[in-house]
């Protein structure tokens, strides 16, 4: 994918999960920031940033920031809209014969629903962009949801669909993902608890500019090679 109208700015502060204030040229703006995690060790104070200009008269902020440069990674995608994105178009080039969004099984809403011949498949789809020493890990904050999400997963894989957790790694030269549990314990043990009923974990690897993001490689978690 790829965001246009963008333009460069520096990073001031994050006043919540929301928004952000940025310097673009000679002004201070309010900005609405793409992701609702926390991203401490990305927006720094200076740190350079992309954003994206959206004309839309209704809302509050004129533009959205979508990424931000890492001296020891490069330009980080931290736009939480763009891997199920991504992951559509990537799917619907793989031979499924049915590729649906936002499938309703049980009480979750879970990101894709495929079909191919009888076998059915589900994939719940994470982004990361949390770096430490050369791994990814996730979730960068405690999330409930992604918890729910991984126990649908099981059980659909008990009962015989082909169940995936994919990972998006919004940056480049990162080709694992972790779970934080550090920050959430009860993730990393859900993870497990999926992976042992079954559900195969994927890592997405990105091609990632300032403005692009693209899937360059793909990787099951106990395969070892990206393709």
């Amino acid at each position: 994918m790829k965001y246009n109208n963008t333009i460069h700015g520096s990073f001031c502060s994050r006043k919540n999960r929301f928004v952000a204030e940025v310097m673009i040229e000679d002004r201070q703006e309010t900005v609405h920031v793409k992701n609702t995690s926390r991203c401490r060790e990305l927006l720094l104070p200076g740190a350079e940033v992309v954003l994206e200009r959206v004309d839309n008269p209704s809302r509050k902020t004129k533009y959205d920031l979508i990424s931000v440069y890492k001296e020891s990674l490069g330009w980080v995608n931290i736009d939480s809209q763009a891997p199920n994105k991504i992951v559509r178009a990537w799917l619907e080039e793989q031979d499924y014969d049915v590729v649906r969004p936002e499938y309703t099984i049980g009480d979750s809403r879970i990101d894709f629903y495929m079909e191919k011949g009888d076998q059915k498949y589900l994939m719940e789809v994470k982004g990361c962009t949390l770096e430490i020493d050369g791994i990814g890990y996730f979730p960068d904050a405690p999330t409930e949801r992604g918890i729910k999400h991984l126990r649908e997963l099981k059980k659909a894989a008990q009962e015989g669909y082909q169940c995936y957790a994919a990972f998006v790694i919004q940056m480049e030269g990162i080709t694992e993902v972790r779970p934080n549990i550090e920050t959430h314990k009860e993730f990393g043990e859900a993870l497990e608890e999926a992976e042992n009923a079954g559900v195969k974990v994927l890592y997405l690897g990105c091609a990632v500019t300032e403005d692009t993001l693209e899937i360059a490689g793909v990787r099951e978690a106990a395969d070892g090679n990206i393709p």
